[in-house]
């Protein structure tokens, strides 16, 4: 009997038919059993409460976590609504994306750099051991004339330095990218 009064009717035409068995069932059921039934289905109330609690307490603290590794909330307690906090952090993927790309970019136009110097050493280590130095004339002008330009640059820099007081930043941009004479 306590397995048809808890069965449930999954469509409207069945629901009469259902209500009029319960009823009747309920008539026939002894008070412990009844007993037994109502405390069943306050254990799985209090079950599934349990766990919708849970699985709330679970989303708090994983916003809470994305809160905390945002740098747009960090060392403030300021407190932030989740679609603010999905705001900053989708907006901080992005700028992060950008600087990866970036980055990326520094990277393959310093690959580039390479392989360029290293064909340059290439083609220089063929003319020394070949004596032939008329393929290397190009590469050993350009070398003398960066070398120049690189000398005067120093000295204006130097000029400039006595006038900024920021030159920590131009030798760091100078140092990024080196130029490299064509093939």
């Amino acid at each position: 009997m306590l397995f048809s009064i808890r069965f449930r009717a999954r469509s409207d035409n069945f629901k009469s038919n259902k209500v009029r068995r319960i009823s009747f069932e309920l008539e026939e059921m002894s008070e412990d059993e009844r007993y037994i039934d109502n405390e069943s289905d306050a254990d799985k109330r209090a079950h599934h409460n349990a766990l919708e609690r849970k699985r709330r307490d679970h989303i708090k603290d994983s916003f809470s976590s994305l809160k905390d590794s945002l740098p747009a909330f960090q060392g403030e307690k300021v407190r932030a609504s989740r679609a603010q906090i999905l705001k900053k952090a989708a907006d901080y993927i992005q700028a992060m994306r950008r600087k990866n790309s970036s980055h990326q970019q520094d990277i393959d136009d310093l690959k580039k750099q390479n392989r360029a110097l290293e064909d340059q050493i290439k083609i220089l280590e063929k003319a020394k051991n070949t004596g032939n130095y008329t393929a290397a004339a190009p590469i050993l002008e350009s070398h003398m004339n960066c070398s120049k330009a690189s000398v005067l640059s120093v000295f204006d820099q130097d000029s400039e330095s006595d006038v900024s007081s920021d030159t920590d930043n131009s030798k760091d941009s100078r140092r990024k990218k080196i130029k490299t004479s064509p093939i």
